[in-house]
C-alpha cells in the first residue's frame, strides 16, 4: 500500500520561510518516480507548484514560486521537501505532495499523478 504523508505546515508571517516534507513508504524511491507539490486555496482549484522529474531530478517550478521555492528529493529516505521562503499572503493553502508517472508536457497537470497525501495546511498571515 502506498502512502505519502506530508509535514511541516503552520502559521507563519508574510516574509518567513517554511519547509514541508513528504514520506512515502510502499512506492520505489524518489529518484525513479516523479514527486510533486500542489496546493489549493479555500474556493480555489488545485493549483501545481512544484515537480521533481524521475531519475534527471529536474525540478519545474510555477511561475509564481520562482525564486522563493525549492523543491529536492532524498532518494536514500524516500523523501520530497518543499523549502518555502519569503512566504507571501496568497501561498495560503493546503499543500499535497503526489507522486507518479507523468508524461514531461503533463508534469505540471495533476492528472499525471496517481498517488496524494492527505495535505498539511499553510497559512500565511500579513
Amino acid at each position: 500500500q502506498v502512502q505519502l504523508v506530508e509535514s511541516g505546515g503552520g502559521l507563519v508571517q508574510a516574509g518567513d520561510s517554511l519547509r514541508l516534507s513528504c514520506a512515502t513508504s510502499g512506492l520505489a524511491s524518489s529518484s525513479s518516480t516523479s514527486r510533486a507539490w500542489f496546493r489549493q486555496a479555500p474556493g480555489k482549484e488545485r493549483q501545481f507548484v512544484a515537480a521533481v522529474w524521475r531519475n534527471t531530478g529536474i525540478v519545474y517550478y510555477t511561475d509564481s514560486v520562482k525564486g522563493r521555492f525549492t523543491a529536492s528529493r532524498d532518494a536514500s529516505k524516500n523523501t520530497v521537501d518543499l523549502q518555502m521562503d519569503r512566504l507571501k499572503p496568497e501561498d495560503t493553502a493546503v499543500y499535497y505532495c503526489a507522486a507518479g508517472f507523468p508524461i514531461l508536457s503533463s508534469v505540471r497537470n495533476d492528472y499525471g499523478y496517481r498517488y496524494w497525501g492527505q495535505g498539511t495546511q499553510v497559512t500565511v498571515s500579513s
